[in-house]
């Protein structure tokens, strides 16, 4: 499930460094926090990673 937004990679990325121990339980906010109490390192690492879908243009 690749994430849909930026903002979407950058949660996961934020929830994996936390899940790392490179940074602070406290400087995850919404979404973040949501992802690291839910979701396993290597989920998180393939959501950060994977490129962004795109929506299709019909037209």
């Amino acid at each position: 499930m690749p994430a849909e937004s930026k903002k979407q990679q950058g949660a996961a990325g934020a929830a994996l460094a936390v899940k790392r121990g490179q940074a602070p339980l406290s400087s995850l906010k919404g979404a973040a926090r949501g992802m690291h109490k839910s979701m396993t390192p290597a989920e998180l690492a393939h959501f950060a990673g994977s490129p962004r879908t795109t929506k299709e243009v019909i037209g």
